[in-house]
């Protein structure tokens, strides 16, 4: 099998390491080498995050090289834009419409990129667009954004709904495994890629 790279980006406090161990157990559960790398911002809450997954037969380094990562899961648009240029052509993006103003910008002078979406598609990318945020509020917990969005990213993944359970179930806090499954399949049920 080929080594396959997903780049997980965003902002400190929105649960990307959580949502890239799943992952990596998920491929690790199926039998597969697995490196992971993560990268933690400045602050705690509100740096960038980013980590790095691959999986395959055989992989060497858990850096994923500029231009060759096959996905990336955004938790933000601006980290989504910073993090392009880690996007092999072609490379699908599961984007939160979602925009967390950086701490040294002034909120009112400070000007947000527009349409980070639109940018990613108009640059050769396949892009789907979630609103996370509204859909954790309708399951009562701001907390599973990340768990909705990685269930829109694995869609397009090769693992099983049983073993994306299965893994899960064994990830998160005991009492929280039903709200994380149906966010999940919140987030799988949400629609295909776009462009």
């Amino acid at each position: 099998m080929e080594t396959t790279s997903v780049l997980f980006a965003g902002v400190g406090g929105q649960g990307i390491i959580l949502a890239s161990k799943i992952l990596a157990r998920c491929a690790f559960n199926e039998g597969l080498m697995v490196k992971e790398s993560e990268l933690h911002g400045m602050a705690q809450r509100g740096g960038s995050v980013v980590s790095h997954v691959r999986y395959g037969s055989e992989v060497y380094s858990p850096l994923i090289p500029l231009g060759r990562a096959d996905f990336l899961l955004a938790m933000e648009e601006l980290e989504g834009l910073r993090y392009e240029p880690y996007l092999k052509p072609g490379a699908a993006v599961v984007l939160n419409q979602r925009r967390v103003m950086p701490a040294l910008v002034n909120p009112e002078s400070g000007e947000y990129p527009p349409d980070a979406g639109a940018q990613l598609v108009a640059r050769g990318f396949r892009v789907v667009q979630l609103n996370a945020l509204e859909m954790a509020k309708g399951l009562g917990n701001l907390k599973v954004e990340n768990i909705i969005l990685l269930g829109a990213l694995s869609h397009y993944l090769t693992f099983s709904i049983d073993l994306w359970e299965r893994t899960i179930a064994e990830s998160v806090p005991p009492k929280t495994v039903d709200l994380n499954l149906r966010a999940f399949h919140a987030g799988r049920d949400s629609g295909g890629l776009k462009a």
